[in-house]
């Protein structure tokens, strides 16, 4: 996925000042994460919570 430098610019300007580069590169990941969780979604790959539920009984039930 790619970030377009401007959106870049103006993430980098919302950061407080000084800030650890562990922390921006998880900002960096849920950004990338969330973007494609939109996508996704716009797409239709979705699944109900009914059916999460279901599934997840499933690997329960043995």
């Amino acid at each position: 996925m790619m970030i377009a430098k401007s959106q870049l610019l103006e993430m980098v300007r919302e950061l407080p000042e000084e800030i650890d580069i562990d922390d921006m590169m998880y900002r960096l990941y849920l950004r990338q994460k969330l973007e494609a969780a939109e996508k996704d979604i716009e797409e239709g790959r979705v699944i109900s919570h009914q059916d999460v539920i279901k599934e997840t009984d499933n690997w329960f039930a043995g």
